[in-house]
């Protein structure tokens, strides 16, 4: 990618600039070598490793709840033994597909970006960045910014100020900050929350405490998955890798998508499909009533999956309880319940959830003009309506992360070789649309409605219409129009343009 002005002497320059050496940004970078040779890159990553989400939490039992074939990247075939795989081994993948493509001397580790502004007249970015553990100030110049950094917050967890903490006498942690002097053995442990996290973590810590209560004030949906794929195993002996893991895939994908319509369109019939699946661990039908059915309809919120049923054998076998209560307050001894019964603990894990975090916290401001997300529209599900040669990644809710994302990186690389081929400096999506505006992310977990309001929203008409479906976006992103409600401007029409990019450029194409 050929930009007209002439590159910062006072700092880096790059044709593209990602942020996040995660699963998305590992993949971008991939997508960028293999679909836009020529094109110069760098990857900021705050943190000192490489993984994202799958380096930064290390809680016992941390894991996938989406099949690993569909979530790891459809260029370089999973080989692990397992279809829901730990989270060691999702990290231990990321860095040698990063390793194996050249990607990893790509990265500028301990490099925080902190706000980006954008120039019309130099049709670039301007990144303010703070390095290593002295926070030095630093900035790099990019054409085109793409932000991989998904959207939690990995600096704080969300945590409740729940009443008396002060009081108690054992240990509060929360999983995203997972102590690594904590030993459990023959411990009393509680673990507040009735999400993704909790589920995970009940049974690793009943393998060596001594007594696992999960309180909840309001039950998830669960379903047991097998940790390991038989059909898949059949296809890898007999397929050559990269053909099993396509079929596989596909398999996985369809399977998925095919319940999730079913829990929209028939949500009694998925309730009792769902019910059906914990009666063969649980078939206690009062029990089921008073901690495993939640008030709301299957996909209102994410399903939580139980690898093997793993969770439910250790309630079925006695090894760890579910109750189902609100918390009075904190007491010496561990935690009074409305009810008015204590939950003697040692230790207290707050697994109460996320905070969510829209392009890795980035001030944005465009000529200027700061950029309030809020207010902003999302094209594609991946740009910014106004905001200039900016694209950022989003994943299913649905789904594996990775299907989603993979789609929006090849995008990105389609529309930068757009704008190469054509003479183009920049291009931004126009809008917002007409109609009725809707939230990015269409769940009503917790975690989610606290920062809604931080995100761009999404239009009910394509391109802002995000959908949560793989089959669909697989069929019409790669085809879709690239001049559908954007604005291009050619590098001849920049002020700062050479005389030679004014007579030479061509002009815009689809």
């Amino acid at each position: 990618m050929t930009t007209a002005a002439h590159d910062d002497p006072a700092g880096e320059h790059v044709d593209v600039l990602i942020v996040g050496a995660g699963l998305s940004g590992i993949g971008a970078a991939y997508r960028l070598q293999e679909q836009c040779p020529g094109t110069s890159y760098a990857i900021l990553e705050a943190r000192a490793a490489i993984g994202g989400t799958w380096d930064l939490f290390r809680y016992p039992g941390v894991r996938s709840d989406s099949d690993v074939f569909t979530l790891s990247y459809p260029f370089r075939p999973w080989r692990g033994p397992t279809s829901l795989a730990d989270g060691a081994s999702i990290r231990d993948y990321i860095a040698a597909t990063a390793a194996e493509a050249g990607i990893e001397r790509r990265i500028r580790y301990r490099t925080r970006a902190v706000d980006a502004s954008w120039s019309s007249a130099r049709a670039r970015w301007t990144v303010r960045t703070l390095v290593g553990e002295d926070a030095t100030p630093r900035t790099v110049t990019c054409s085109f910014l793409y932000v991989c950094a998904g959207y939690y917050d990995y600096d704080h967890g969300h945590q409740p100020d729940f009443a008396g903490t002060q009081d108690f006498r054992g240990r509060l942690v929360h999983p995203q900050r997972w102590p690594e002097d904590l030993d459990l053995t023959g411990q009393r442990v509680v673990v507040i929350g009735s999400g993704a996290t909790a589920v995970t973590l009940v049974p690793a810590l009943a393998e060596r405490a001594a007594q696992v209560t999960m309180l909840q004030r309001t039950p998830s949906y669960l379903t047991a998955l097998p940790e390991v794929d038989p059909l898949a195993d059949r296809l890898r002996r007999h397929l050559p890798a990269g053909v099993a893991h396509t079929v596989i895939r596909a398999k996985n994908v369809a399977i998925t998508q095919a319940f999730y319509q079913l829990c929209r369109r028939r949500p009694r019939l998925a309730r009792r499909l769902l019910r059906q699946g914990l009666q063969r661990y649980l078939d206690d039908p009062a029990y089921l009533d008073e901690h495993f059915s939640p008030p709301y309809d299957p996909w209102d919120q994410r399903l939580c999956v139980t690898p093997s049923g793993d969770f439910l054998r250790a309630v079925a076998t006695g090894r760890a309880e579910v109750v189902t209560d609100t918390i009075d307050t904190f007491v010496g001894s561990g935690i009074r319940l409305s009810s008015g019964r204590t939950l003697e603990a040692d230790v207290v894990v707050s697994a109460t959830g996320l905070s969510l975090l829209p392009i890795g916290g980035l001030t944005l401001t465009v000529d200027g003009e700061p950029v309030t997300l809020g207010e902003r529209f999302a094209y594609r599900g991946m740009m910014l309506s106004g905001v200039p040669n900016l694209a950022f990644c989003v994943g299913y809710t649905n789904a594996s992360w990775t299907l989603r994302a993979d789609l929006v990186s090849q995008y990105v690389c389609r529309l930068v070789t757009h704008l190469d081929r054509h003479g183009l400096a920049y291009g931004a999506p126009t809008g917002p649309p007409a109609g009725t505006a809707r939230p990015l992310l269409d769940l009503t977990s917790g975690y989610v409605q606290r920062a809604i309001d931080r995100f761009p929203k999404q239009g009910g008409r394509d391109p802002w219409r995000v959908r949560q479906n793989y089959v669909l976006d697989r069929l019409a992103m790669p085809r879709a129009d690239l001049g559908r409600d954007m604005t291009f401007v050619h590098r001849r029409d920049l002020p700062t343009a050479p005389r030679a990019a004014r007579e030479t450029a061509t002009p815009a194409g689809r």
